[in-house]
């Protein structure tokens, strides 16, 4: 402004005597830039609103509420602790709560970044926004409303976007003294044009220029713009910062440890293995695999069924399905219960890995999950072979 009205009087007083001082160019370009930057900190700011809200989009809008035995759709806000709050296949989790009756696969990759859908069943933990893949499920609600997982990772990306890093308090507090100080250097030129030469329109040109020059846009504008972006984008791709000093000091970071395969992987597991136990047949294997998967919706299963039409395989039907909470499956097929699951199944029903062992062992050193295959028939229980899962990086 002060460059600006200089240059207007300037203009006004010495425009038809020559070329006069004007700094029109260099108000227009200060302006410029400060626009542009608050231009930009509300683009960081509209996008970054828009990551969190893809995270409240993840909250239901609606629950089912079983109340006096009697089974009601509510809206979200009018759930209270205690309720009881029915959750079927493939419907987002709507509160943190218990379960209490039922059991399924429950979808949490938005919390822990699993890739596999963890079991549940009664007694054990859930979080609102995560979707459950299988099985009827009633959960008592525990946490509602601001009071959830969900919400109150939504408040720290609120929060981190709001917090002032380190170094922003570093530039708040020069900026306090910065400004004061290029104020009085502007007047003591100011002063000192005009008692050594007593022309004060040359002195006042020499202070807006000490103003001009000492303009510190970029002190002010960087460090904010730099942090609304930064939370947003990152938001955006599913990493949650939980306040600016962490974004910080984020550039000195030399090792990352990731602990679920989901933070790394596409989340889309596929079968990269069939191991028939010796005298059985790798198709045979996969067929009978596939037979009992057909009955289940977990992404193993969906892996399994890719594969054995992959290979054009005809599939027997199952009957009899019954889902094994953490451990896997069991179905009756062509006459015979084959079941299908971890290394805790087959222990409880007694098998021994025998010659699959090793194999077993080098797969899961390779990052694979395994899976058994047995079939049983009367008392007799036989092991038919292994299936190994992985995961793209």
């Amino acid at each position: 402004s002060a460059a600006y009205g200089l240059s207007v009087y300037l203009l006004w007083r010495h425009g038809t005597m020559g070329m006069a001082h004007l700094y029109f160019e260099a108000s227009a370009t200060v302006i410029t830039l400060v626009l542009l930057g608050k231009w930009l900190e509300g683009r960081a700011k509209r996008q970054t609103a828009a990551a969190i809200h893809a995270l409240n989009a993840l909250r239901p809008a609606t629950a089912h509420v079983r109340r006096d035995g009697i089974e009601v759709e509510v809206a979200i806000d009018q759930v209270r602790v205690g309720d009881l709050v029915v959750v079927r296949p493939g419907e987002r989790i709507a509160v943190d709560g218990e379960v209490s009756e039922g059991h399924s696969h429950v979808d949490e990759s938005l919390i822990t970044g699993e890739s596999l859908p963890v079991a549940k069943a009664v007694g054990a933990k859930v979080t609102g926004g995560a979707i459950n893949v299988e099985g009827v499920m009633t959960v008592r609600t525990l946490a509602v409303g601001t009071e959830t997982m969900l919400a109150r990772i939504i408040r720290m990306v609120e929060s981190a976007q709001a917090a002032k890093a380190p170094i922003q308090r570093i530039v708040d507090r020069v900026s306090a003294v910065f400004v004061p100080v290029v104020l009085a250097i502007a007047a003591l030129t100011f002063v000192g044009w005009v008692a050594v030469t007593g022309n004060w329109e040359q002195a006042l040109i020499n202070a807006v220029a000490v103003l001009v020059i000492a303009c510190p846009c970029a002190l002010g504008l960087a460090t904010p713009t730099a942090i609304m972006a930064g939370t947003g984008v990152a938001a955006r791709q599913g990493i949650l910062i939980k306040d600016a000093q962490a974004l910080e000091v984020a550039h000195s970071v030399t090792t990352v440890a990731f602990d679920k395969t989901g933070t790394l992987t596409e989340g889309r597991p596929s079968l990269a293995a069939v191991v028939p136990a010796p005298g059985e047949d790798r198709a045979d294997v996969l067929r009978l695999a596939g037979a009992l998967q057909s009955v289940s919706e977990h992404p193993l299963a969906r892996a399994v069924l890719d594969q054995a039409r992959e290979e054009k395989l005809t599939l027997p039907a199952a009957s009899q399905a019954k889902a094994l909470p953490g451990r896997g499956l069991t179905a009756t097929v062509e006459g015979s219960v084959l079941s299908l699951g971890s290394s805790r199944l087959l222990q409880e029903l007694g098998v021994p890995t025998g010659a699959l062992a090793q194999e077993a062992i080098r797969l899961e050193n390779e990052g694979r999950t395994i899976s058994w295959l047995t079939r049983t028939t009367g008392q007799q229980v036989d092991l038919l072979g292994l299936l190994a899962f992985g995961d793209t990086v």
